[in-house]
């Protein structure tokens, strides 16, 4: 099969297309030939050598993917050949991943496609809509009426995010940074967006919730907003940490004063329970049309490298997707 294969950290062009062996499942696993495959920031962190958890060379990257079921191994029941599913993770991890015509999944990491889901829009649900769910519903257990606040919510997550609460009954406020990312925002339901290089934007966010701020804030840039984040938090609010991208030194009683609480997430800490709850959500979400992946762009996979360029460039819109 063809795949991408890292042989050794750095830019995105230690990604190279190679011919690999076809894997095959073993017990409890399935075969996905894969039609689309979901390209995360966390794929470039794993690439340049910077994330927490390191990749063992060479190998495969990708988590994110959509396809149909090529084979299963003995006692699998629930999966048969045919069958359109979306992949949350490889058996192998991060060693043989989603950049590939195929991949071998342990069953728990496959689920079922709707018929009205597009593959590349599968490929673009796993990462993005299980972080957004983890830090919405499991972190700040939003509840509907409550107003929250997503800072960078044209990306992958934040529009994850827009669209899950706006499901949930959640008034939602949104920034991005511009033109065609705030009406993309505005278009997924959000009620406000708000340019987030404006200097009097949080201000703004003051003005629409009556002076008493969000309950909920979702943090795509931590060392960048956190600080300010708290100074605007409604009492009691509830901030989740996402993205992070170095140190931060901030004066902690504007928390104090407001008894706000400040989650930190990363999904490889999920439990299966809190795993297996999420993709119940995302998947009658899918059916029932309330979440709808916005694909910026569809590259060949042989383009990984032009996709993780891409990835890292401001002004975030929707997912790009690899087409094997």
């Amino acid at each position: 099969m063809k795949a991408i294969r890292v042989h050794q950290f750095g830019g995105p062009e230690v990604m190279k297309s190679e011919d690999v062996p076809d894997p095959k499942p073993g017990p409890e696993q399935v075969l996905v030939r894969l039609h689309a495959a979901g390209v995360n920031p966390v794929d470039a962190y794993v690439r340049a050598g910077t994330y927490t958890i390191s990749a063992t060379l060479p190998y495969i990257p990708g988590s994110d993917g959509a396809g149909v079921v090529e084979a299963v191994g003995d006692d699998v029941k629930r999966w048969k050949r045919g069958d359109r599913v979306y992949i949350f993770g490889t058996t192998s991890g991060i060693r043989a991943g989603a950049y590939a015509e195929l991949a071998v999944c342990d069953t728990s990491q496959v689920h079922r496609l709707p018929d009205n889901a597009t593959f590349p829009q599968g490929a673009a649900i796993g990462v993005p809509y299980s972080t957004a769910c983890r830090a919405l519903f499991q972190k700040a257990r939003a509840i509907p009426g409550e107003t929250v606040f997503i800072h960078g919510a044209s990306g992958g997550v934040g529009i994850a995010a827009v669209q899950l609460a706006v499901a949930r009954g959640l008034r939602v406020i949104g920034t991005a940074s511009s033109g065609r990312g705030q009406e993309l925002v505005k278009q997924q339901g959000a009620q406000h967006v708000l340019d987030h290089h404006a200097p009097d934007y949080l201000e703004e966010l003051t003005t629409l919730t009556d002076g008493r701020g969000p309950e909920v804030i979702l943090e795509m840039l931590a060392n960048v907003n956190l600080a300010k984040d708290l100074s605007v938090l409604a009492p009691h609010g509830r901030v989740v940490i996402i993205g992070n991208r170095g140190a931060i030194e901030f004066n902690p009683r504007a928390a104090m004063q407001r008894d706000a609480t400040i989650f930190s997430m990363m999904m490889p800490n999920a439990s299966e329970i809190d795993l297996a709850s999420i993709h119940a959500l995302l998947v009658a979400g899918l059916a029932n049309g309330s979440l709808k992946p916005v694909i910026n762009q569809e590259l060949p996979l042989k383009d990984a490298p032009c996709a993780h360029e891409l990835l890292m460039q401001p002004g975030a819109y929707g997912k790009i997707v690899l087409i094997p």
